[in-house]
């Protein structure tokens, strides 16, 4: 599958980034090589081969998941300069929201 260039301008223009003719070439060139070589592992017959889950022999350890008392948010607001409806307001940073 080919990644055209006017898809890397599409993503870059969503994610707000700016790159010159030259690295949106290279870029599709990449994405390209990187989706061509997924598309091979797909193909790998896997038939009979066990499923993997990880690697590692490590199993994840996570604390108990119990209910506990918030903070007030009240004294979380105290310090907060500007709010509205339990909202924290700052100021603008972007010009245009754009079509994200």
């Amino acid at each position: 599958m080919k990644i055209s260039e006017e898809e890397v301008r599409h993503v870059a223009k969503l994610s707000k980034l700016a790159f010159s003719d030259e690295e949106t070439a290279s870029f599709a060139t990449t994405l390209s090589k990187i989706v061509n070589m997924v598309e091979l592992l797909n193909e790998v017959d896997t038939t009979g081969v066990p499923i993997t889950t990880t690697m590692a022999d490590r199993k994840t350890v996570v604390r108990p998941d119990v209910a506990e008392e918030g903070t007030d948010r009240d004294l979380l607001f105290k310090n907060v300069p500007q709010s509205e409806n339990y909202y924290i307001k700052v100021p603008a940073i972007l010009e245009d929201g754009g079509d994200a």
